[in-house]
């Protein structure tokens, strides 16, 4: 059974005499030009060499840079490591079996060999469609999936698809189909030639799971996210029209904007898919419908070479559209800079980030506590009228900074209550008339801290001094 797609092959292609010489291998070989079999090597050795590296370097920069380890990033992390494994495990094969003009690794070799085929191949087209998916909750439910995403929901996701990938590569170990050597009997993958029900309904199952509803999940899943960006469009040039606009409308409009790029880049990486495996799946489809007898082994070859060649497109794309990406490459190897034509000014972005925003914390902080304490400063020497001091620190600033922000201005706080309460104090003893002191410690916990003095002077009743001062710290 598993041998059926060779006497297709031997009976159209071999001579009578060639055939019986060649039966003495496990695995013969197909009756074509010796430079038909080192061409289609030389292709692979170039199309494994080529997503090797540049799907390495995806991995790298991705894990390298602070910036792209985000949550919906590991999708794309994870799509590099499938390519990877595809090409480290099909290439140095493909080549060298091309090279002796028949399958020479034995049929435990051959099974291996199609299983990470089939495995590292379906994987990538679950994971496209799991990048789709999160990018139409992205953009067409911003407020639903704001939150949602974390590293460990990512990670849960991604092992679900390699399970279900596996699912479907293991029943040819057990008898549902078989893996088997394809086109010019140097590569194998599984068993689509043999017209038989068993075969037939494995190899409708696998389009039906694996290719047609994935590809029509992505369809679905791009048509409302262009929607969703010409109704954001059309409602703020209408806002526009009128003659006014709101905050909202336009962070929205831009944060989609963003949101809509990496979708783009995304588009046009499953499109590539997509478009290198339709012709090895219409061949397959072809022998599906028995018309298996139609196909030559060059048309079984050349559409899998073409389906392997999918592996390159993903760091070839991100390198050309993907500016954080870019920038990435040219801090981490500034040799790949200088190829990508990544300005000089664009590779220390990344790293002068931190520094940047350092300086940045420094100066507010300093201004906040020059601001603070000549406010602080005027209301004791006049004793009179309301001051407000509030000082958000953003979350997304450095802890440590925060820390020495909000201990500067407690011990300023501070202070200041103990000269504010004496000076009270005096005021009351001299004037003879206290109403109220209350104080709260800014050193108890809790985000917001108030310090109050109220004092009242007999010279005049009507005289009341306050001051409030709100910090929240992150």
């Amino acid at each position: 059974r598993k041998m059926s797609p060779f006497l297709f092959y031997f009976s159209t292609s071999f001579e009578p005499s060639s055939f019986y010489d060649k039966c003495q291998y496990p695995f013969p070989t197909v009756d074509v030009p010796d430079h038909a079999h080192y061409t289609i090597g030389s292709v692979i050795l170039v199309i494994g060499i080529t997503g090797m590296v540049g799907n390495f370097l995806v991995m790298y920069a991705f894990c390298k840079s602070r910036s792209l380890r985000t949550p919906s990033n590991m999708f794309i992390i994870n799509l590099a490591i499938t390519d990877f494994l595809m090409c480290i495990t099909q290439t140095p094969i493909f080549f060298i079996t091309s090279m002796h003009k028949r399958w020479i690794f034995g049929e435990k070799g051959c099974e291996l060999y199609a299983f990470c085929g089939a495995l590292f191949g379906m994987c990538s087209m679950i994971t496209l469609m799991v990048i789709a998916v999160d990018r139409y909750f992205v953009i067409t439910r911003p407020l639903a999936s704001i939150g949602k995403m974390s590293h460990k929901r990512a990670l849960i996701i991604l092992v679900i698809a390699w399970l279900y990938t596996m699912c479907w590569s293991l029943p040819p170990f057990f008898g549902w189909s078989a893996y088997v050597p394809e086109g010019l009997l140097t590569s194998c993958t599984w068993d689509y030639m043999t017209f038989t029900p068993s075969v037939r309904a494995y190899t409708m199952l696998l389009f039906v799971f694996v290719f047609f509803i994935p590809l029509f999940v992505i369809m679905y899943c791009y048509f409302c996210i262009f929607r969703a960006i010409r109704n954001t469009t059309s409602a703020v040039g209408k806002i526009s029209a009128e003659g006014g606009t709101t905050k909202d409308s336009i962070k929205k409009f831009h944060r989609m904007k963003s949101e809509w790029k990496m979708a783009k880049v995304a588009l046009i990486v499953i499109l590539l898919y997509v478009i290198s495996w339709s012709p090895y799946s219409c061949v397959a489809l072809t022998a599906f419908a028995g018309y298996a007898d139609m196909l030559t082994p060059y048309m079984n070859s050349v559409p899998a070479v073409i389906a392997k060649a999918s592996a390159i497109h993903n760091p070839i794309i991100y390198a050309i559209t993907h500016p954080k990406y870019r920038s990435a490459l040219a801090k981490y190897i500034p040799c790949l800079g200088v190829l990508l034509c990544v300005p000089r000014r664009d590779r220390f972005t990344s790293s002068s980030f931190m520094s940047t925003r350092r300086s940045t914390i420094t100066s507010q902080s300093s201004e906040i506590r020059h601001t603070s304490k000549t406010r602080l400063s005027s209301v004791s020497d006049s004793e009179s009228g309301l001051t407000d001091t509030e000082a958000d620190l953003s979350s997304a600033t450095s802890r440590s900074a925060s820390r020495q922000v909000s201990y500067d201005i407690r011990k300023e706080l501070t202070d200041y209550r103990q000269s504010s309460s004496l000076k009270v104090k005096a005021k009351g003893q001299n004037s003879g008339g206290f109403d109220r002191n209350c104080s709260q410690s800014p050193l108890e916990p809790g985000l917001n801290r108030t310090t109050c003095a109220y004092i009242s002077v007999s010279e005049n009743p009507h005289y009341n001094a306050c001051h409030k001062t709100h910090i929240s710290l992150s």
